[in-house]
């Protein structure tokens, strides 16, 4: 099959012949329908996330699955898939307590070690290993992926835009519903309106909070989250931002979500929030990097610092939940989507990606 393959930060992206063993026990084969480009990716391209090499990129996708493993009871060929990065485990204490999110195999994966849940790789490059990202590899034609991270859909669905609800939608809006439980009549400000954060719009306004503040460097991405559900707009960072928001709401917010990851942006959500406030960090910032806060001022105004790992969901029972909500009208996909564009320009996505023009864009094998 064809892929797209990351060699090194000094190696350009290539798009290549990949092989693709058959799925062993409960897994299954996909054949992708998009990938979504996400800052998670670019993270790697750019070497501020350390995997090993050579990689598959993409780890937001939809597909059809064409053929099962052993053993594979939940999925038959022909069905329609949304692909979860986590891929639970069913059997470790988190799994069992509801929180699949933390499962301690799918934790173990998604780091650096490049295999499926049983820690070994089903992609090879002229007989040299290669390795999955994020348990997906969905930059390619087909992806081998555990069972429980293929996840089945209504067939009515677009397939090619719902690979957005894998990776940005579930983390975006399982932030405000399962991190934060944010409550009707809330106030939240989001900082940074790209995929993940114009999904945390979304959310809150499904939640029905009564203000939701969006901010961003660009006037395109705010006014985008105003269409979207936002009430305000803040085109700005760091204290221009800050004031601009306590002009809008002089006791401070309720939840303010970092949907970017910079220590910057952090440190933001957290000196917005008012009594008993929540701020809860969404995006995924470069490895080893720091924020401070003024611990004293957090336990005198009864505040707390969340971290949101793939928005808390249960990837078999949110990702249906959420495509059903695409399908009612109620979270619009379409308008977060700025380019679809073949393999062959992933790097080219990733650049624009990096500049911050793009919203989601979705690469179509």
């Amino acid at each position: 099959m064809k892929a797209v393959v990351f060699r090194g930060t000094d190696v350009p992206l290539e798009v290549t012949e990949v092989q693709l063993a058959a799925p062993r026990p409960h897994e299954v084969l996909v054949k992708i329908a998009a990938a979504g480009v996400c800052h998670s990716d670019l993270h790697v391209v750019k070497g501020e996330w350390s995997r090993r090499l050579p990689t598959v990129l993409g780890h937001e996708g939809s597909g059809t699955v064409v053929e099962v493993g052993p053993g594979v009871t939940s999925l038959q060929p022909g069905d329609h898939v949304v692909l979860s990065w986590v891929a639970p485990c069913g059997e470790c204490r988190h799994c069992k307590a509801g929180v699949e999110a933390r499962c301690e195999v799918a934790a173990n994966v998604v780091g650096p070690t490049g295999g499926l849940n049983d820690g070994t790789s089903r992609l090879s490059i002229d007989g040299e290993t290669a390795y999955h990202y994020l348990a997906v590899s969905s930059y390619a034609e087909y992806a081998v992926v555990p069972e429980s991270g293929a996840i089945k859909v209504r067939d009515d669905a677009p397939l090619d835009l719902i690979a957005l609800v894998g990776c940005a939608v579930a983390t975006g809006v399982g932030a405000v519903r399962n991190t934060a439980q944010v409550e009707a009549g809330s106030t939240v400000v989001v900082i940074g309106c790209g995929g993940v954060g114009l999904s945390v719009v979304q959310g809150a306004r499904l939640a029905g909070a009564s203000r939701i503040v969006a901010i961003d460097l660009r006037q395109d991405k705010v006014d985008l989250a105003l269409e979207l559900g936002a009430t305000d707009a803040i085109v700005g960072a760091g204290a221009g931002a800050e004031d601009a928001v306590r002009a809008l709401l002089p006791d401070g917010v309720d939840y303010a979500f970092d949907a970017i990851g910079r220590t910057t942006t952090t440190e933001t959500a957290i000196h917005l929030l008012g009594l008993g406030g929540t701020a809860v960090v969404v995006g995924i910032p470069p490895e080893g990097s720091s924020a401070s806060f003024d611990p004293l001022l957090l336990v005198e105004l009864d505040q707390r610092i969340l971290g949101s790992n793939y928005g808390g969901i249960r990837p078999a029972v949110d990702i249906p939940q959420l495509v059903d909500l695409v399908m009612s009208g109620d979270l619009r996909l379409e308008e977060m989507v700025s380019a679809r564009r073949p393999l062959a320009e992933a790097a080219a996505a990733l650049d624009e990606l990096a500049t911050g023009a793009a919203l989601r864009q979705l690469l179509i094998p």
